[in-house]
């Protein structure tokens, strides 16, 4: 393994940032609440998601990509924190930009090209259902 960056992956990299409107809404359902939660420690494992590097090959088009998914995405982060009980009733696109903001990578760099990339699927039971189609 290099410790100098040469190998690069045919992909792009989004990271879906929360927002304050969604610490906001952490802090109003959380049965449990946090005490002193911020938006730094919301931010701090987020998720990230490869894209098709044809497709997202700019700033503009990885968003509208992410954008023509919101509905899924914007359930995918709601999920990591509570079920979907506690989901506002109502989701918009005007919603999803309020509360995330996009972070576009258009390199990724593979630090351990020897070995190689796996992919585990979240929804490898029959009933599983895809979010992000």
């Amino acid at each position: 393994m290099s410790d100098y960056p040469r190998f690069t992956i045919n992909r792009a990299l989004v990271a879906i940032v929360p927002e304050q409107p969604f610490l906001d809404w952490i802090r109003a359902v959380d049965p449990e609440p946090v005490p002193n939660l911020t938006l730094e420690h919301v931010r701090e494992d987020q998720s990230v998601f490869l894209l098709p590097e044809e497709l997202a090959d700019t700033t503009d088009n990885a968003r509208h990509w992410v954008e023509k998914r919101w509905r899924g995405f914007f359930e995918f982060m709601l999920a990591e924190w509570f079920d979907e009980s506690l989901w506002p009733e109502q989701l918009s696109l005007a919603m999803f930009r309020d509360w995330f903001s996009i972070h576009y990578h258009s390199t990724v760099f593979d630090m351990v090209a020897e070995t190689p990339l796996m992919h585990d699927d979240m929804y490898d039971d029959e009933d599983g259902e895809e979010l992000l189609h």
